[in-house]
């Protein structure tokens, strides 16, 4: 009829029109790969300084050599130390890996290799959480999957189609992702109650008064809420400057300031580095090559080549995907303490893997009771006679390791002839500069309790 267009029902697919849109087209867009070249350079560097500082300092044979017991973590009970020389074979190997990632050598199974070394010394100890190494754990393997050794390094130089110079943008923008949602959680964070009113910041600032020029002023009110406060908005607040040209140099500055600031105030070896140097990749990614200009080196300048706009191909919308549901997980996983009734720091329950970092202080005792179900004889342990001190220190602050060791004292019973014990823990906690109390009910059976991703009823709630 006239007036009325014919249908056509080839119409363009979902799919297509995705690819069309402009957060698409952004995340394929062509970037230039000298700040990935510089991200990996770093990383590599940092990570062979900290292989290197086990063996200075002795600690494989303190953490893994040592110990009667680890403490693996919830679902690894199957993880154990390597026998014999395997610690120091197994670090010597990822000391090895860390330069061939530096040097973009055999880069992509390099970094493969990294990570699951990195992650199974991770696994072996929850006494040596810390937020650092799971964020190491994190980056290695975000590293495996993105296309660091593809300009200056020695896998380039024998390639056939040498450096590649442009890479995706979402390249980029996965590293900043992560390093922007360490920020931002670690601010979340701080949004509590003791945090606020200047607690735990108080009492560390307090035992260094010695610090130089304003160690003096650390037990003055209006420095404790000025770092407190200060370090909440820098963390919250630190990204989204970055992000905005403008002020990008003022954020960096700032955030340059924070870090050696924590560097000099406590012990938390390379992660205020690490993270100075992660901060780096917030700013535009051709930096490194203007930097290399600026210094006078033209032996590895060359601009940056291939196409200006992104080609479109079959495995982008999988990429996307991918992407998609890892972000997922890192923005879900730190929220999961508010499922549980109790303060975190507390009760510990969420408080891993969710970027709570230096927000308390906690110090705990523990004393157990093994009981023969059969005779009723008693036994008094102290974690001690089986810990070292920064083992036994930790157990007592932390449930499930508590937990952890009541199944060993029943495994050492055992071995002894007694094969029906009960076990019950004497546990005095303080957090934040409050009085001692109970951590776990002393009344119930550790070997009867259970353990999961549910609350734990033998966990006493923190009390005011």
């Amino acid at each position: 009829m006239e007036g009325f267009a014919p249908t056509t029902w080839k119409q363009e697919s979902w799919l297509t029109r995705w690819r069309q849109t402009a957060v698409f087209e952004r995340l394929f867009a062509p970037v230039d790969t000298a700040v990935l070249a510089y991200f990996r350079i770093a990383f590599g560097l940092i990570m062979l300084w900290e292989v290197s500082r086990y063996f200075t300092n002795g600690w494989i044979t303190r953490y893994w050599v040592e110990p009667v017991v680890n403490f693996p973590y919830y679902g690894f009970g199957w993880v154990r130390p390597l026998p014999g020389m395997g610690m120091e074979l197994l670090f010597a190997g990822l000391g090895v890996l860390a330069i061939f990632i530096m040097l973009g050598f055999y880069y992509r199974l390099s970094a493969t290799l990294f990570f699951l070394g990195f992650t199974y010394s991770f696994l072996l100890e929850q006494a040596r959480y810390l937020n650092h190494f799971y964020l190491i754990v994190l980056l290695s393997f975000l590293l495996i999957w993105l296309p660091l050794g593809r300009v200056y390094s020695l896998d380039a130089r024998r390639a056939a189609h040498g450096s590649i110079q442009r890479a995706p943008a979402w390249t980029l923008w996965l590293l900043r992702a992560q390093i922007g949602i360490v920020y931002f959680y670690a601010g979340l964070a701080k949004l509590n109650r003791d945090w606020l009113q200047g607690e735990p910041m108080r009492g560390w600032l307090a035992s260094r008064t010695d610090f130089p020029l304003i160690g003096p002023f650390f037990t003055e009110e209006w420095l404790v809420y000025a770092f407190s406060y200060g370090g909440l908005l820098l963390d919250l607040l630190i990204v989204p400057f970055l992000l905005w040209r403008r002020t990008r140099p003022f954020a960096f500055a700032a955030g340059l300031t924070f870090h050696l600031m924590n560097a000099k105030l406590f012990s938390i070896g390379i992660f205020p580095w690490f993270m100075i140097a992660a901060t780096a990749v917030f700013f535009n990614p051709g930096w490194p090559r203007r930097v290399i200009a600026w210094l006078g080196c033209q032996c590895v300048l060359h601009p940056p080549t291939g196409p200006e706009k992104h080609h479109t191909s079959a495995s982008q919308p999988l990429v996307v995907a991918l992407l998609g549901f890892y972000l997922l997980v890192q923005l879900l996983l730190p929220l999961r303490h508010y499922l549980y009734a109790g303060d975190p720091s507390w009760t510990e329950e969420g408080h891993r893997y969710a970027w709570h970092m230096k927000l308390r202080d906690k110090d705990a005792e523990a004393t157990f009771q093994v009981v023969d179900a059969q005779s009723g004889q008693t036994w008094q342990v102290a974690p001690e006679e089986y810990l070292p001190g920064w083992q036994a220190s930790k157990m007592a602050a932390h449930p499930y390791m508590i937990w952890q060791f009541a199944r060993f004292l029943e495994a050492e019973w055992q071995k002894q002839g007694v094969a029906d014990v009960a076990v019950y823990a004497e546990v005095m906690a303080s957090l934040n500069g409050r009085s001692p109390q109970r951590l776990i009910d002393p009344n119930v059976d550790l070997l009867t309790a259970t353990y999961s991703i549910r609350p734990s009823a033998w966990i006493v709630p923190l009390g005011e």
